[in-house]
């Protein structure tokens, strides 16, 4: 099963960084967040990706067609340009990098490399959200649904704390740090998508965000269904959420690391 990931946006919101790398190549502990999200994949056995490139894109292809040297120890003699690859470290990844627009919308990439999916189910996300969550049981839920979509669904944290004051004395009683969500579920990426989902989308959807028109009309159509993941979920929309990767990552806290 093939996994398509979202990684062709701006990334304003995070444009200390963003304004010299696409978003999915901020770091995370030395390596790109998108090889991140990548082997939360391919350690639940999902290596075949198709990337939906856009802005700098051309980084993101340099980083892939020179990722097996980048990783490996090598030997190089310089009077005859001779490389010998000594030791090889490199993920056992299949990628396919494609130019989806500079300024084209989410369904839009994702129509853009419908030719590249065979026709069979496969696997959606965002360059920018890490989670632990269980790929083989969110599949097995959208099986068992028969439904066209799966959504994996989260409750975020809030980001301040919530307070529970005494009405009468105004005492606080309670004092809860970033509490879980407030009871509602929303979209975590993390999609399992049967290939009758581009009948939700037209043949032109350039301009269209995959999480408005397309994942309501699955929703009317009672084609959504959704896997409810109450374990760690983050998205890297601004730098505070980087930072908070980052120390989760160099604490050793880091529990979107299946991998060893």
């Amino acid at each position: 099963m093939k996994v398509v990931i979202f990684a062709g946006g701006i990334g304003s919101r995070i444009s200390e960084e963003s304004h010299l790398k696409p978003k999915p190549m901020i770091e995370i502990g030395g390596k790109p967040i998108l090889w991140h999200i990548m082997k939360i994949y391919q350690v639940q056995g999902f290596n075949d990706f198709v990337i939906c490139l856009g802005y700098k894109g051309y980084m993101i292809k340099e980083y892939f067609m020179n990722y097996f040297l980048h990783n490996s120890d090598i030997s190089i003699d310089i009077s005859n340009n001779k490389v010998e690859v000594l030791q090889a470290s490199a993920e056992s990844f299949k990628v396919t990098l494609v130019d989806t627009g500079m300024y084209t919308q989410t369904a839009g990439r994702l129509k853009r490399v419908q030719a590249y999916l065979k026709n069979e189910p496969f696997l959606l996300t965002y360059g920018d959200g890490l989670a632990d969550v269980s790929i083989k049981k969110t599949i097995a839920l959208h099986e068992k649904s028969g439904k066209v979509a799966t959504v994996t669904a989260i409750q975020p944290a809030g980001r301040f704390g919530s307070l529970e004051i005494d009405g009468k004395t105004n005492n606080v009683n309670s004092f809860i740090e970033k509490p879980s969500g407030d009871g509602f579920w929303v979209n975590g990426g993390y999609f399992v998508l049967e290939p009758g989902v581009f009948k939700y989308l037209p043949d032109n959807a350039d301009s269209i965000m995959w999480e408005d028109e397309p994942l309501y009309a699955l929703s009317k159509a009672s084609q959504l269904s959704a896997y409810k993941h109450t374990g760690f979920w983050k998205c890297m929309d601004a730098m505070r959420d980087r930072t908070e990767l980052e120390e989760l990552w160099e604490s050793g806290n880091a529990k979107w690391k299946l991998w060893k």
